[in-house]
């Protein structure tokens, strides 16, 4: 008789290649080729440390088989399997009975009560594009131009990148990341894996219809592949992987609230969501807000060109933790001080929260988001966790 098993998995529909859960995992349970990252159950040992560094919630997956998924099914994989109905155990003892018991309940249950939890997009989002490109088929494209978006002065050297496909298809929405493949080798002289940049462009282009698309790369003093990428010149050309990720997109809904809160490069994809709002829905209101912080404004990417969004089309909170003279703020700080405002988008059904950049800033806005919640009579982990369910609440955080 076989004992249905609980097997934890991946979704590779939603994973954006980002490896850190390989590189999390202390029992070597988790591995990859060119296609898919998947997780062997005969070395898992349920340990959960992979389950609160992923970016997507992709990891946070799982399916009570009466036989695991072996490697060679879960590389093949372009979408999760459905759960299969297994029967009961019949004829064998109470503690068969009471594993397969267990077993499902805990298929039912939260894998893990952090605040990033397995990602749903968008009802109206469009349908993604994903890895259509990987390590054994990478695209390439051609650097069009390398700007820096910091000032001189600034410690922090954050640039914009534009890339060109040319003729080679590669369809990539607002909120998608891709991968960039560095030349050379690592210590164990293996070739370096993809590192993942979330795309800064819309759907139709940097310069609309030109099939091309932009990043937004800080360069890092010893980042193998940020230094390369900030060291290319026009002309150069780059190994491309993805597009990846189908969960952190925006509605196809001009009428949706965008509530998007970011630091430094964490600003790629709410400037995606920017653009398209403003070649879709021209001097409507756009229904956007932006809580986007940095340690001064010299070294806020996009600085100048957000002065210029029209106030209809988006409003900017522009917070700075190293003004000379003055208080850090934070982005929590602010958006306690627009408590107002926050709260009526919370209550609003029609909105949709984005927060993007370093990971250290999730419990300080976990932390206004309870506050102004309860200012309002509501319960913020059960409106989170609605909002996600219904595909309104993102986090991706590094």
């Amino acid at each position: 008789m076989t004992t249905p098993f609980k097997q934890h998995l991946i979704d590779p529909e939603i994973c954006i290649r980002c490896y850190t859960c390989e590189m999390t995992c202390q029992v070597g349970a988790i591995e990859h080729d060119a296609n898919n990252v998947v997780i062997n159950a005969d070395i898992c040992n349920f340990c959960m440390d992979c389950i609160p560094v992923c970016p997507t919630g992709s990891i946070d997956e799982w399916r009570v088989v009466a036989e695991p998924y072996s490697l060679e099914q879960q590389y093949e994989w372009e979408e999760m399997p459905v759960q299969e109905e297994i029967a009961a155990p019949q004829g064998g003892s109470a503690t068969d009975v009471e594993v397969y018991d267990k077993a499902m309940a805990d298929l039912l249950a939260d894998a893990h009560s952090g605040v990033g939890g397995k990602s749903v997009a968008p009802a109206r989002a469009a349908k993604p594009t994903v890895n259509m490109y990987n390590l054994d088929r990478p695209a390439e494209a051609s650097v069009q131009g390398n700007y820096r978006l910091t000032a001189k002065e600034s410690d922090s050297d954050v640039r914009h990148i534009i890339l060109s496909f040319g003729a080679l298809p590669f369809p990539v929405l607002e909120g998608q990341s891709i991968g960039i493949i560095p030349p050379g080798t690592d210590e164990n002289g293996k070739p370096h894996l993809p590192r993942l940049y979330s795309v800064s462009s819309p759907r139709d282009g940097e310069r609309e219809n030109f099939h091309n698309i932009s990043l937004t790369v800080k360069r890092e003093e010893h980042g193998v592949c940020s230094n390369f990428i900030c060291d290319l010149a026009k002309g150069d050309t780059v190994k491309v992987t993805g597009p990846f990720g189908a969960t952190f997109l925006m509605p196809d809904d001009p009428d949706a609230r965008l509530l998007m809160i970011c630091t430094g490069t964490g600003s790629a994809p709410m400037r995606s969501f920017t653009m398209r709002r403003q070649r879709t829905v021209g001097n409507k209101s756009g229904g956007m807000t932006m809580f986007f912080g940095a340690r001064d404004a010299d070294s806020l990417p996009y600085f100048g060109p957000l002065k210029k969004v029209p106030e209809s089309l988006l409003h900017t909170h522009m917070v700075f933790s190293r003004i000379p003279g003055a208080p850090k703020e934070y982005v929590q700080d602010r958006m306690m001080v627009e408590e107002e405002a926050v709260a009526e988008l919370l209550a609003d059904p029609n909105t949709h929260i984005y927060i993007c950049g370093l990971r250290g800033m999730e419990e300080g806005v976990e932390k206004a988001f309870n506050n102004i919640a309860e200012s309002i009579g509501t319960q913020w982990v059960a409106l989170r966790d609605t909002m996600r369910e219904e595909g309104r609440y993102h986090v991706e955080t590094y």
